[in-house]
């Protein structure tokens, strides 16, 4: 948990914000995103912590506060800011928002915490730092909507035997800017299961790092988005096997439609020397619906022992599969509802991975909107 980072795609982290010099782009974890769409986060932009409606739902046994930052225990899973943005957001925020589940504690409902952006031309920065006590269970969903230039620092502190299921889901406006640096620590026999959806904003960039804490803890890290002409959708994952006997899976699946529609998925996993016996796997797919959009895709493992279980990586970018198409024209279906077959069934194993029936249910129909309008734009 305590060790330096080596790996060449994360960068050393500081708490000294004059560590993170104001990125120009040419730098390697910049070099995909449109630094001047991000309204200044990255530079000079007001942090005011204002302009963010925030509500909760908590299940009864769950502690949820406000907390001054010198009270809080923000660092706890080991964060450092490794980027400016993070940084700033560091030095601005005066509180963190902390939801707390006590140990033994089983949540039969999720925890729903819902943020709307209230507009204005101000950037905004907050903290959230949810907390899982050993051998305990809940689930944990941030939704975000309106319109907001925001900026976050989100920790996870996963305890010894504990399991936190963690949703966030991106539907702001389409004006929105949100950048997110995450990092999550995984206790021994623990597990966390992360899930990214975006459909909303006009730039989204997650930053998430996962580590253990003991040996036996278990990652898996799932995502969906859909990118609508302009949109900027970037998700980087780094997955630090720094426990032996850990295991990671990553799966993100993404579709692209209209001009200028940008995805970006970075998948990262480092393999210590002390890590022997593990098992990772990260997969990246993209199906691009229309011409105009661009998919970049970089998966990348770092291995610095051969005592493992296994480990491997997968990343396809395509159009339509010309045989399912085929498949079910042959059978009557017409190219329209094919088509639509198709990307339905594209990211329904992903949906059924989530395991909350509510957010399932939620996603399909998402889904189902976007193709709905994708047939009206004339896409399909």
């Amino acid at each position: 948990m305590g060790l330096e980072v080596t790996s060449h795609l994360h960068p050393v982290g500081s708490f000294d914000l004059s560590d993170h010099p104001v990125p120009t782009g040419r730098e390697e974890v910049w070099r995909f995103t449109p630094l001047k769409r991000l309204k200044g986060l990255h530079d000079g932009a007001a942090l005011t912590g204002d302009g963010i409606d925030l509500k909760v739902e908590a299940p009864e046994g769950v502690n949820v506060a406000r907390v001054d930052v010198a009270d809080s225990g923000r660092g706890r899973s080991g964060f450092v800011p490794t980027d400016r943005v993070s940084a700033r957001v560091w030095d601005a925020t005066t509180g963190v928002f902390t939801v707390d589940v006590p140990a033994d504690t089983e949540l039969a409902e999720p925890v729903v915490v819902s943020l709307t952006g209230q507009g204005g031309d101000e950037a905004v920065a907050g903290q959230l730092l949810v907390t899982v006590g050993s051998h305990s269970s809940a689930t944990v969903v941030a939704r975000f909507q309106g319109s907001a230039t925001f900026a976050d620092n989100v920790e996870f502190v996963v305890g010894d035997g504990a399991r936190l299921t963690y949703v966030t889901i991106q539907d702001w406006d389409d004006d929105a800017v949100h950048h997110s640096t995450q990092r999550a620590v995984v206790g021994r026999d623990a597990s966390l299961k992360h899930v990214a959806v975006t459909f909303g904003g006009d730039v989204v960039r997650h930053d998430v790092t996962a580590t253990y804490d003991g040996s036996g803890g278990s990652v898996e890290m799932l995502g969906l988005y859909f990118a609508d002409a302009g949109q900027h959708i970037e998700h980087r994952l780094f997955v630090d096997h720094n426990e032996p006997k850990t295991s990671s899976n990553v799966l993100y699946k993404g579709a692209l439609q209209g001009q200028g529609a940008h995805t970006v998925w970075i998948g990262n996993v480092l393999i210590r020397k002390e890590a022997e016996g593990i098992e990772t796997y990260e997969e990246n797919r993209n199906l691009v619906l229309s011409d105009g959009c661009q998919a970049d895709s970089v998966p990348n493992l770092e291995i610095e022992t051969g005592e493992i279980e296994g480990a491997g990586h997968a990343s396809a970018t395509a159009r339509f599969d010309d045989e399912q198409l085929f498949y079910l024209r042959s059978r009557g279906v017409g190219e329209k509802e094919a088509r639509r077959l198709v990307v339905h069934g594209f990211f329904t194993d992903l949906i059924r991975k989530i395991g909350v029936p509510e957010i399932e249910e939620s996603l399909t129909s998402t889904v189902e909107a976007e193709l709905a309008k994708n047939v009206l734009e004339g896409v399909f």
